[in-house]
């Protein structure tokens, strides 16, 4: 199996340290949809605010195709969105601990891919080899040493040491057909959740209760989903009662959905837009230059204006809610005359600047003030948004930019510190391919303070995550300008156990019509 370095592995030690609670059982296991309830004859039905061309499990960090694909793919274990809680999904039951570095996992009993064919050790043994060998995700799993075949029905695991979290990081490996290529994959996914893709095209997404599911939160009811990147649009989707679920409500709407009769719930999340440089190319390649941008953004005005107060402006790396936040050593407040001293001290005096963003409305609301604010300090500033899949490929992954400004939120996977950070700063595509710091003496620092974080534990541990903190508000390669709330419009009336979660996307598991 595919080896990686010891730093990624750092994630295990970390997150057992931060997450001991989320190592218990639990979460969703207790969210079955009530039955009784359930009326088979209608269906679930959402607005969703986000796009995306690749739907593979393994290839894809859409925001579209992860919240989608929660319901059709299982891991060996999943996650509760609501509290990050593991539970045994495609696993019959909790590891079996062989020693303290192996453990045997057997699958239920039945289970079976939605195209009814059954899923054998095989296809997790592929699973994870793939998540292990993807670019974006590599770093989620360096604790692990091999995952092999012991029969048709079980898998031996081996990690690189002891390590409390495995449910946790396993719950991040989706497991789809070893036989499904991943072009096949991106179109249309085959897998073992309550619900199947039916059909997906650029304006919705159908899908169709999975026969063949033989698991805990068996789906009553088939979805769709429509692809409603517009506010207004999505408003008058929700407000007219075309859609049960609004993903993304804007302040404005908020009385518009309300007056409908339906609910609108904010929670405090990680949900951020962040602003990436591309170090490889002068004059972004000095911290002083990058540090500018953050000064001359007067980001207290853009939530108050443009997100109506609904986010937070940041002061370090982790939102002010986390358990493991600490203020960073560097807070950005509006100065636009140091953001010209700084400018002039990284010999970037009269910098002319394309920032490119994303065009999600939320994100291309923000640009106007932020150029306006750029130019004051200085700056020639022009604008140009485009879908995310063009940014990415086009731009991001070929280091061809200067500035982004996009959306993110890791904690669709989890967490804990060393994971949302790994994410971003880990080694992979963001830092190698996209902000070109891997190469840099900073990059080195964070590492080896991220190493020795995750061999520590309490106060020890969170001084080393302090001084990561830290060097990122200073370094800012790619850094937060506020954290959101991720507002959800729904009718309670229309849905049996629905709750909104405070991370990107919507989770139905265990949720039915009535």
């Amino acid at each position: 199996m595919r080896k990686v370095n010891f730093r990624t592995a750092a994630i295990a030690l970390t997150a057992a340290a931060a997450l001991t609670l989320s190592a218990c059982g639990g979460g969703a296991a207790d969210k079955k949809a009530d039955d009784a309830k359930a009326d088979p004859n209608k269906e679930i039905t959402a607005a969703v605010a986000y796009e995306t061309k690749n739907f593979d499990p393994i290839g894809s960090a859409s925001a579209l195709a992860l919240g989608a694909n929660w319901h059709v793919t299982e891991g060996l274990y999943n996650l509760d969105m609501h509290d990050f809680k593991p539970y045994a999904a495609l696993a019959k039951e909790d590891p079996k601990k062989i020693s303290d570095t192996e453990y045997e996992v057997t699958l239920r009993d039945g289970a079976k891919f939605s195209d009814g064919k059954d899923v054998t050790a095989d296809d997790v043994v592929a699973a994870a080899q793939a998540s292990m060998a993807n670019g974006l995700y590599k770093g989620f799993f360096g604790f692990l040493d091999s995952v092999e075949k012991k029969d048709d029905k079980t898998v031996t695991i081996k990690t690189k040491f002891p390590f409390a979290l495995l449910k946790n990081r396993l719950a991040l490996i989706p497991v789809v057909p070893a036989s499904q290529t991943p072009e096949e994959r991106t179109k249309k996914p085959i897998g073992t959740g309550p619900w199947m893709y039916e059909s997906i095209d650029e304006k919705q997404i159908k899908f169709k209760v999975n026969p063949n599911y033989n698991g805990k939160f068996k789906a009553t009811n088939p979805m769709t989903w429509q692809i409603i990147k517009d506010d207004v649009a999505r408003t008058t989707a929700m407000q007219g009662g075309t859609v049960n679920v609004m993903e993304s409500v804007p302040f404005d709407s908020q009385g518009q959905i309300k007056s409908a009769g339906a609910k609108v719930e904010a929670v405090q999340g990680f949900n951020l837009p962040f602003l990436m440089f591309n170090v490889r190319k002068a004059p972004f390649d000095k911290k002083e230059v990058r540090q500018a941008f953050f000064y001359a953004i007067d980001t207290e005005k853009l939530v108050k204006n443009v997100m109506h107060g609904e986010a937070e402006p940041a002061t370090s790396f982790l939102p002010k809610n986390f358990k493991n936040y600490h203020k960073a050593s560097t807070v950005y407040k509006y100065d636009t005359a140091k953001a010209k001293e700084l400018l002039k001290a990284g010999g970037a005096e009269n910098l002319s600047v394309k920032l490119l963003t994303t065009d999600h409305p939320w994100i291309t609301a923000l640009a106007p003030q932020i150029k306006q604010d750029l130019e004051a300090a200085g700056m020639k500033v022009e604008v140009e948004s485009m879908q995310s899949s063009a940014l990415y490929s086009n731009f991001a992954d070929k280091g061809e930019y200067q500035v982004i400004m996009a959306p993110g939120d890791p904690s669709v996977f989890g967490n804990d510190p060393d994971l949302l950070m790994n994410w971003w700063y880990g080694p992979g595509v963001w830092t190698e391919n996209r902000m070109g710091w891997a190469s840099t003496p900073a990059y080195k620092q964070l590492h080896e303070y991220m190493d020795k974080a995750v061999r520590e534990s309490g106060d020890a541990q969170q001084k080393e995550w302090d001084k990561c903190f830290d060097l990122l508000s200073e370094e800012v390669p790619l850094y937060p300008l506020f954290h959101r709330k991720v507002v959800t419009g729904f009718y309670a009336d229309k849905l049996n156990n629905y709750k909104p979660i405070g991370t990107t996307g919507l989770d139905f598991i265990g949720v039915s019509a009535k």
